[in-house]
């Protein structure tokens, strides 16, 4: 294939050629030669169509004009095809620059035009079959509709001026037609259906006097040429699920019923998104269309290639060559199937729109995007051009001088070598991207692809034929395993061996040492149960740099294996070259968010289990993305504990939005109501796998309030707990509110501030007082939060008996201690005499009793920031508070570290006997003073 970068030297173009000369009367658009024909046979008829751009109003008012006129229905179709070309023309290429007209202007023109003439051929066609075999009919007696689905650029609103339209025909039962009034007449609506699609072929496909309206391509049908004209909306779905390719979600990605209006007015068009939803996009990540795509792009290449054979001047197509306007879609139409089972934002059908929005959602870089977009934009004005001339269905750049000249000078370029340069700077961009992407397997680095042996192996028992002697003994063995596995037997050939080379690349850094044994062993672990998505094992074999993070997060520590078993769709995340350069965002989380479920409601997909499913695999992508920062050191663990505590209170947010619009009983938009934190949540503490200790509280006059508000925390507890198919959210515990378990699930804040102010006969006890010292407002009107925040402050301040409240806190002590009993001599890092419990009640004693004179303490900032402020305040001996805060950080540590390995957090002395001395004397400061 030559190579594009050469363009300038292989087009017969000589070196600072201008265009053709013209009279100062005559215009760029006068030289196109099809302008020319239009404008001498049809001058009579060119003012019928209004003056400006044409949209569909103007071309309507064309046609009936032309009706008017004595013109057929399809001779007036076919000149008004040609009028609003030459309008194109004119306003593409007379104006100087800015003036022209942009790209969307000429695209939407010539897709209003396709979509009016195919609505006006399916209603002349209906008209005559009705009168011959009456209307088909659909159980009930009503009658039966045939949708025209236009595919590609009709579809995505792209087309371009001389492009077929690629058609397929669904209609929605199948039945008979209802037969003359004579009784006679009547077929099945199959066959009715496919005499309509014969009908709207001719009136607008066949070539006249006055040529065609659009050329039609019925070749993406179900079974190509060899399928039916028109099929039926069940055996489309059926197809889908038994005999649909992946290049074919492609194709109906840009899916869209053009025709018959009536019936995109009506909503009936909308059951198409039944079946094709879920063939174009899967549930989960679908890496395996890369190779479908490599295949396909493989095909239009090699079919080029045959073309431009002894042909070099085609080469120069700037649709089909490399770095063309196709190359440019599928970089972006893999991005959109790969992910928009996931994340529906990305289903958007026009090219410029869909770049956007996968540049949004950190898929590509805007910066990349933004070139891309420019690239497309020129290449679809010079693909125009280069079909103004003629008229003709073609993409290549002309060989005549004066053509290519022509081109040149209505982009605004003085000389065709210029013109050039930019063409072949936007296409090495392209094809750049493209490769980057799809272009096959990166080159062995000699880690990233390297094998076990020195040959590929398609199997898994070649590859332990080539393992050698000293291999570990346990990885071997569950290898051997695996060549008889039902799993490993029942995948077709292609996954068993991505498969094998998935093993043998593993197998290659575990020789290296890069990779640990625990790590490989974890792997089989995690791929086994998913051996049926073979997505996964596509993903690893697209992505090396997935599957080395892979093997790396792995061999870590336990709790993120299991995470990942649970949640095997995460790792696509391990992909992204920014993941451990960032930090949990909560605004941009809630508007990705946000944007996601506007698009479900789009396709009317905005169900209850939709958002819970939603709702949890976000949840389950930000924790692992905190959980792979973490592992590999990025942050601290109180970073860790700051990110998942404002993805809690995202989540929270977020779940209150969408549980309150699914409240069927719900009395005003938005509820007048509140959540408090306590706990890890209220501390900004929490961990992985945290339970939320909340309280719901509402301020709410309507005397509909309790019940409505009562339902709704009820369904809110549900939405958040309730295990769907993908997983959970959170363990919600709301002990704390007022009466503990007993009490109402949703409280009046007047109630709420009431008992815990001391205020009645029923209040608050001293170690629901404690909990206070770490409760937070985390949701509400602000109002609302300025009213706890005073209640708050009021509590915690409150006069109080000191000596009392060191006896009540002390006891307090003993009970949980007592709960939690420690044998073998061992030092507990959270409830042992020393450890995190003796810091934290030893923060709320200094907090209850002394925030009255010390303000500075009534602050929730955490357990360290406390110490140093009560030792600032000289309420700790010099050096007491920072020791104790520095021993409760390493605590907090070292117990984090043992859940991630899943370990007990339990050591034997001496071991942390420095941090349990420092929590110790500031315990006996504290209570033995």
């Amino acid at each position: 294939m030559p190579d594009s970068s050469t363009a300038c030297l292989k087009t017969p173009v000589a070196v600072g050629l201008t265009a053709p000369a013209t009279s100062p009367a005559s215009s760029a658009s006068t030289y196109s030669r099809y302008v020319q024909r239009i404008r001498r046979r049809y001058a009579a008829q060119m003012p019928l169509l209004p003056a400006g751009a044409p949209v569909r109003a103007t071309m309507q008012a064309t046609l009936d004009a032309l009706l008017t006129g004595g013109l057929e229905t399809g001779a007036a179709l076919r000149v008004l095809r040609q009028l609003v070309l030459e309008r194109l023309v004119l306003l593409d290429c007379d104006g100087p620059g800015a003036n022209q007209a942009p790209l969307h202007v000429v695209t939407r023109a010539m897709t209003e035009l396709a979509e009016l003439a195919l609505d006006v051929a399916m209603r002349h066609s209906r008209e005559a079959l009705d009168a011959q075999h009456g209307a088909p009919q659909a159980p009930g007696g009503v009658p039966a509709q045939m949708w025209v689905v236009g595919m590609g650029k009709l579809g995505a609103r792209e087309l371009n001026v001389s492009s077929d339209i690629d058609l397929i025909y669904v209609y929605d039962h199948d039945g008979d037609t209802a037969g003359r009034p004579d009784g006679r007449g009547q077929i099945s609506n199959h066959e009715y259906f496919a005499r309509q699609v014969r009908a709207v072929f001719s009136l607008i496909g066949d070539a006249t006097e006055h040529g065609f309206v659009f050329r039609v391509d019925l070749a993406l049908r179900p079974n190509g040429n060899s399928g039916p004209a028109a099929v039926s909306l069940s055996a489309l779905e059926e197809y889908f699920q038994a005999q649909g390719r992946e290049w074919e979600r492609f194709a109906w990605l840009k899916s869209r019923v053009v025709a018959p209006l009536e019936c995109i007015q009506s909503g009936s068009a909308r059951a198409l998104r039944g079946p094709v939803l879920p063939f174009v996009f899967r549930r989960y990540l679908d890496y395996s269309v890369f190779d479908a795509l490599r295949v396909l792009h493989r095909q239009i290449r090699e079919h080029a290639a045959k073309r431009c054979a002894g042909h070099p001047e085609r080469a120069n197509d700037v649709k089909m060559s490399r770095g063309g306007i196709r190359e440019i879609e599928f970089t972006v139409q893999l991005l959109q199937v790969v992910r928009g089972g996931q994340f529906p934002e990305l289903r958007t059908r026009p090219t410029l729109d869909a770049l956007q929005r996968v540049a949004h959602a950190g898929l590509m870089p805007q910066d990349t995007a933004d070139a891309m977009a420019r690239a497309y934009d020129f290449l679809r004005r010079v693909e125009h051009r280069i079909q103004y001339l003629d008229d003709q269905q073609t993409h290549v750049l002309p060989t005549r001088d004066d053509d290519l000249a022509w081109i040149a000078q209505t982009l605004g370029y003085g000389d065709c070598c210029a013109f050039l340069c930019d063409l072949d700077s936007h296409r090495e961009l392209v094809a750049g991207e493209f490769d980057r992407l799809l272009g096959g397997q990166p080159k062995c680095n000699g880690k990233g692809c390297g094998k076990a042996g020195d040959r590929p192996v398609q199997q898994l028992d070649d590859l332990l034929d080539q393992l050698p002697p000293e291999w570990p003994a346990q990885f071997r063995s569950r290898l051997a395993l695996w060549c008889q596995h039902p799993r490993i037997l029942a995948l077709r050939e292609e996954s068993r061996a991505r498969l094998s080379r998935l093993v043998q690349r593993t197998a290659h850094w575990l020789l290296e040492g890069s990779v640990s044994e625990e790590a490989a062993l974890r792997l089989i672990d995690w791929i086994e149960p998913l051996l049926r998505r073979e997505s996964y094992l596509a993903l690893l074999m697209e992505r090396p740099s997935v599957h080395e993070r892979l093997l790396r997060l792995l061999g870590a520590a336990k709790w993120p294996a299991r995470y990942l078993m649970q949640h095997p769709g995460v790792i696509d995340e391990l992909a992204s070259d920014e993941l451990m350069r960032e930090r949990f965002d909560a605004a941009t989380f809630s508007s990705d968010l946000q944007q996601r479920l506007a698009a479900l409601r789009r396709t009317g997909e905005d169900d209850e289990e939709t958002c819970l499913n939603l709702l949890r695999r976000a949840h389950h992508v930000e924790v692992f993305r905190t959980l792979a920062r973490d592992v590999e050191g990025v942050l601290t663990v109180e970073q860790v504990a700051d990110d998942l505590s404002a993805l809690a209170e995202a989540i929270l947010a977020l779940t209150t939005d969408w549980c309150w619009r699914h409240l069927k009983n719900r009395h005003r938009d938005k509820p007048q109501f509140a959540i408090i934190a306590y706990g890890k949540l209220g501390g900004k503490e929490l961990g992985y796998g945290s339970d939320l200790d909340i309280v719901f509280v509402y301020e709410d006059e309507d005397e509909r309030a309790p019940e409505v508000y009562a339902a709704f925390v009820r369904k809110l507890i549900n939405w958040l707990t309730l295990k769907t198919g993908e997983g959970d959210l959170y363990e919600i515990d709301t002990a704390l509110r007022p009466n503990g378990n007993s009490g109402l699930l949703s409280t009046p804040f007047e109630a709420y501030a009431n008992y815990q102010q001391q205020r009645g006969s029923n209040t608050a006890w001293t170690w629901e007082h404690q909990a206070m010292t770490r409760a937070r407002f985390v949701l509400g009107s602000e109002s609302l939060h300025q009213r706890f925040d005073e209640v708050r402050r009021a509590v915690i301040t409150a006069p109080r008996d000191p000596l009392a409240l060191r006896q009540e806190i002390e006891d307090m002590r003993q009970k949980v201690r007592g709960a939690h009993p420690i044998r073998g001599g061992k030092f507990d890092v959270k409830h042992s005499a020393g450890g995190m419990v003796d810091a934290e009640f030893a923060v709320q004693f200094l907090v209850l009793s002394e925030s009255a004179r010390h303000p500075e303490l009534v602050d929730n900032v955490g357990n360290i920031a406390l110490l140093l402020r009560a030792e600032s305040a000289g309420l700790l001996p010099g050096g007491v508070g920072q020791d104790a805060a520095s021993a409760y950080r390493e605590l907090r540590r070292v117990q984090h570290v043992a859940r991630l390995n899943e370990a007990p957090t339990q050591v034997m002395p001496p071991e942390l006997q420095r941090e349990r001395e420092a929590i110790q004397k500031l315990w006996s400061t504290v209570f033995d003073a």
